[in-house]
Protein backbone atom coordinates (compact mmCIF):
# COMPACT_ATOMS: atom_id res chain seq x y z
CA UNK A 1 0.00 0.00 0.00
CA UNK A 2 1.60 3.40 -1.01
CA UNK A 3 2.18 5.80 1.46
CA UNK A 4 -0.32 8.40 0.05
CA UNK A 5 -3.04 5.87 0.43
CA UNK A 6 -2.34 4.65 4.27
CA UNK A 7 -2.18 8.80 4.74
CA UNK A 8 -5.47 8.92 3.51
CA UNK A 9 -6.99 6.35 5.34
CA UNK A 10 -5.07 7.85 8.44
CA UNK A 11 -7.18 10.79 7.96
CA UNK A 12 -10.27 9.01 7.17
CA UNK A 13 -10.21 7.16 10.38
CA UNK A 14 -10.29 10.40 12.52
CA UNK A 15 -13.69 11.37 10.86
CA UNK A 16 -15.22 7.95 11.72
CA UNK A 17 -17.15 7.76 14.27
CA UNK A 18 -16.41 4.43 15.29
CA UNK A 19 -12.50 4.52 15.46
CA UNK A 20 -10.89 5.19 18.51
CA UNK A 21 -7.21 6.01 18.88
CA UNK A 22 -5.74 6.90 22.60
CA UNK A 23 -2.25 8.06 22.93
CA UNK A 24 0.03 5.66 24.65
CA UNK A 25 0.57 8.33 27.18
CA UNK A 26 -3.30 8.44 27.92
CA UNK A 27 -3.24 4.71 28.33
CA UNK A 28 -0.79 4.49 30.55
CA UNK A 29 -2.16 7.73 32.62
CA UNK A 30 -5.62 6.08 33.00
CA UNK A 31 -6.71 9.29 31.38
CA UNK A 32 -8.66 6.55 28.89
CA UNK A 33 -12.57 8.02 29.65
CA UNK A 34 -13.75 4.76 27.43
CA UNK A 35 -12.23 2.35 30.34
CA UNK A 36 -14.84 1.13 31.72
CA UNK A 37 -17.50 2.79 30.02
CA UNK A 38 -17.38 0.95 26.29
CA UNK A 39 -21.37 -0.08 26.83
CA UNK A 40 -22.96 3.29 27.78
CA UNK A 41 -20.95 5.82 25.73
CA UNK A 42 -19.90 3.71 22.56
CA UNK A 43 -22.55 1.51 21.67
CA UNK A 44 -25.32 3.00 24.61
CA UNK A 45 -26.36 -0.67 25.03
CA UNK A 46 -25.87 -3.37 28.20
CA UNK A 47 -25.06 -5.93 25.68
CA UNK A 48 -21.91 -8.55 25.89
CA UNK A 49 -18.73 -7.22 24.74
CA UNK A 50 -16.70 -8.86 22.79
CA UNK A 51 -12.86 -8.31 21.59
CA UNK A 52 -10.78 -9.07 18.58
CA UNK A 53 -7.47 -8.85 18.80
CA UNK A 54 -5.19 -8.33 16.02
CA UNK A 55 -8.11 -7.52 13.78
CA UNK A 56 -6.22 -6.85 10.67
CA UNK A 57 -8.67 -5.37 8.15
CA UNK A 58 -11.71 -5.53 10.76
CA UNK A 59 -13.47 -8.45 8.49
CA UNK A 60 -14.23 -11.00 11.52
CA UNK A 61 -15.36 -8.35 13.80
CA UNK A 62 -17.68 -6.65 11.26
CA UNK A 63 -18.61 -10.61 10.17
CA UNK A 64 -19.60 -11.02 13.49
CA UNK A 65 -21.22 -8.04 14.40
CA UNK A 66 -23.70 -8.68 11.72
CA UNK A 67 -24.11 -12.19 12.57
CA UNK A 68 -25.01 -11.16 16.12
CA UNK A 69 -26.76 -7.85 16.49
CA UNK A 70 -27.28 -8.20 20.70
CA UNK A 71 -23.74 -8.31 21.18
CA UNK A 72 -21.12 -5.52 20.80
CA UNK A 73 -17.44 -5.71 19.21
CA UNK A 74 -14.27 -3.87 18.95
CA UNK A 75 -11.70 -4.65 16.75
CA UNK A 76 -8.39 -3.97 18.03
CA UNK A 77 -4.82 -3.23 15.75
CA UNK A 78 -2.35 -1.28 15.92
CA UNK A 79 -2.35 -0.65 12.37
CA UNK A 80 -5.08 1.53 11.05
CA UNK A 81 -4.34 1.73 7.74
CA UNK A 82 -5.89 -1.92 8.33
CA UNK A 83 -8.75 -1.89 10.12
CA UNK A 84 -10.08 1.27 8.07
CA UNK A 85 -11.81 -1.53 5.89
CA UNK A 86 -13.97 -2.84 8.32
CA UNK A 87 -14.96 0.72 9.79
CA UNK A 88 -15.83 2.19 6.75
CA UNK A 89 -17.59 -0.88 5.73
CA UNK A 90 -19.52 -0.97 9.17
CA UNK A 91 -20.35 2.76 8.37
CA UNK A 92 -21.28 1.86 4.82
CA UNK A 93 -23.70 -0.51 6.02
CA UNK A 94 -24.82 0.85 8.93
CA UNK A 95 -23.47 -1.76 11.43
CA UNK A 96 -23.40 0.40 14.43
CA UNK A 97 -22.22 -2.67 17.28
CA UNK A 98 -18.67 -2.74 16.09
CA UNK A 99 -15.89 -0.14 16.46
CA UNK A 100 -12.20 -0.47 16.16
CA UNK A 101 -9.27 0.74 18.91
CA UNK A 102 -5.87 1.08 17.74
CA UNK A 103 -3.64 0.38 20.35
CA UNK A 104 -0.88 -1.94 21.07
CA UNK A 105 -2.39 -5.63 22.48
CA UNK A 106 -0.12 -5.33 25.72
CA UNK A 107 -1.86 -1.80 26.65
CA UNK A 108 -5.22 -3.96 26.65
CA UNK A 109 -5.93 -3.93 30.31
CA UNK A 110 -5.41 0.13 30.38
CA UNK A 111 -8.36 0.16 27.70
CA UNK A 112 -10.93 -1.95 29.42
CA UNK A 113 -11.91 -2.24 32.83
CA UNK A 114 -11.74 -5.60 35.35
CA UNK A 115 -14.60 -7.63 34.08
CA UNK A 116 -15.84 -5.35 31.35
CA UNK A 117 -15.22 -7.87 28.56
CA UNK A 118 -17.59 -10.79 27.77
CA UNK A 119 -15.11 -12.81 25.18
CA UNK A 120 -11.99 -12.41 22.82
CA UNK A 121 -11.40 -13.84 19.81
CA UNK A 122 -7.73 -14.08 18.52
CA UNK A 123 -8.03 -14.98 15.05
CA UNK A 124 -4.90 -15.62 13.09
CA UNK A 125 -2.11 -13.91 14.98
CA UNK A 126 1.84 -14.00 13.88
CA UNK A 127 2.58 -17.06 16.14
CA UNK A 128 6.21 -15.95 16.51
CA UNK A 129 8.15 -19.20 16.24
CA UNK A 130 11.26 -18.35 17.32
CA UNK A 131 11.94 -18.61 20.97
CA UNK A 132 12.82 -15.26 21.46
CA UNK A 133 9.59 -14.02 20.08
CA UNK A 134 8.21 -15.73 22.78
CA UNK A 135 6.90 -13.00 24.79
CA UNK A 136 5.21 -11.21 21.45
CA UNK A 137 2.64 -14.48 21.33
CA UNK A 138 -0.40 -13.67 21.92
CA UNK A 139 -1.45 -16.42 24.21
CA UNK A 140 1.72 -16.83 26.50
CA UNK A 141 1.21 -16.14 30.22
CA UNK A 142 1.72 -12.42 30.68
CA UNK A 143 -0.70 -11.79 28.32
CA UNK A 144 -3.45 -14.55 29.71
CA UNK A 145 -3.55 -12.48 32.76
CA UNK A 146 -3.95 -9.14 31.36
CA UNK A 147 -7.22 -10.98 29.35
CA UNK A 148 -7.54 -12.30 32.67
CA UNK A 149 -8.04 -8.99 33.88
CA UNK A 150 -10.41 -7.80 31.72
CA UNK A 151 -12.73 -10.88 31.54
CA UNK A 152 -15.99 -11.60 33.52
CA UNK A 153 -15.55 -14.61 35.56
CA UNK A 154 -17.20 -16.64 32.66
CA UNK A 155 -15.21 -15.27 30.11
CA UNK A 156 -13.97 -17.08 26.81
CA UNK A 157 -11.33 -16.84 24.83
CA UNK A 158 -11.10 -18.14 21.22
CA UNK A 159 -8.26 -18.72 19.32
CA UNK A 160 -8.21 -19.67 15.81
CA UNK A 161 -5.70 -19.93 13.80
CA UNK A 162 -4.17 -22.27 10.93
CA UNK A 163 -0.53 -22.44 12.95
CA UNK A 164 -0.08 -25.58 13.96
CA UNK A 165 3.05 -24.46 16.10
CA UNK A 166 0.67 -21.73 17.75
CA UNK A 167 -1.90 -23.98 18.34
CA UNK A 168 0.45 -26.68 19.84
CA UNK A 169 1.86 -24.21 21.96
CA UNK A 170 -1.41 -22.54 23.70
CA UNK A 171 -3.07 -26.08 24.06
CA UNK A 172 0.10 -26.75 25.75
CA UNK A 173 0.35 -23.96 27.95
CA UNK A 174 -3.56 -23.92 29.03
CA UNK A 175 -3.59 -27.66 30.05
CA UNK A 176 0.22 -27.17 32.22
CA UNK A 177 -1.19 -24.15 33.82
CA UNK A 178 -4.46 -25.62 34.88
CA UNK A 179 -6.45 -23.66 32.72
CA UNK A 180 -9.70 -25.20 31.36
CA UNK A 181 -9.62 -26.07 27.37
CA UNK A 182 -13.52 -25.85 26.74
CA UNK A 183 -13.00 -27.03 22.91
CA UNK A 184 -10.38 -27.73 20.79
CA UNK A 185 -10.13 -29.35 17.00
CA UNK A 186 -6.75 -29.44 14.82
CA UNK A 187 -9.23 -28.70 11.86
CA UNK A 188 -12.98 -27.29 12.24
CA UNK A 189 -13.81 -27.00 8.64
CA UNK A 190 -13.01 -31.35 8.30
CA UNK A 191 -14.89 -32.16 11.34
CA UNK A 192 -18.68 -32.17 12.50
CA UNK A 193 -20.32 -30.42 15.39
CA UNK A 194 -17.61 -27.64 15.24
CA UNK A 195 -18.99 -24.46 16.48
CA UNK A 196 -20.70 -22.28 13.95
CA UNK A 197 -19.14 -18.57 14.52
CA UNK A 198 -16.05 -20.44 14.06
CA UNK A 199 -16.78 -22.08 10.41
CA UNK A 200 -19.52 -19.87 9.11
CA UNK A 201 -17.17 -16.61 9.15
CA UNK A 202 -13.82 -16.64 6.92
CA UNK A 203 -10.99 -13.82 6.51
CA UNK A 204 -9.58 -13.14 3.11
CA UNK A 205 -6.53 -15.15 4.16
CA UNK A 206 -8.66 -17.95 5.62
CA UNK A 207 -10.17 -18.87 2.66
CA UNK A 208 -6.88 -18.55 0.63
CA UNK A 209 -5.47 -21.24 2.96
CA UNK A 210 -8.28 -23.78 2.66
CA UNK A 211 -7.88 -23.25 -1.19
CA UNK A 212 -4.22 -24.21 -0.33
CA UNK A 213 -5.91 -27.20 1.91
CA UNK A 214 -4.27 -26.19 4.91
CA UNK A 215 -6.18 -27.03 8.39
CA UNK A 216 -7.40 -24.36 10.43
CA UNK A 217 -7.25 -24.84 14.37
CA UNK A 218 -9.43 -23.48 16.73
CA UNK A 219 -9.56 -23.37 20.42
CA UNK A 220 -11.74 -22.19 22.90
CA UNK A 221 -11.04 -21.93 26.86
CA UNK A 222 -11.55 -20.27 29.74
CA UNK A 223 -8.53 -18.42 31.83
CA UNK A 224 -8.73 -19.78 35.47
CA UNK A 225 -6.74 -18.29 38.46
Amino acid sequence: MGSKNKLKRFKENETFKNVFQPKRDELVNSNFNLKGNWRTTVFKNDNPLILELGCGKGEYSVALAQKYPNKNFIGIDIKGARFWRGAKTAIEEKIDNVAFLRMQIELIDYAFAENEVDEIWITFPDPQIKYKRTKHRMTNPEFLKRYKQILKPEGVVNLKTDSEFMHGYTLGLLHGAGHEVLYANHNVYKQEGSPEEVTSIQTYYESQYLEQNKPITYIRFKING
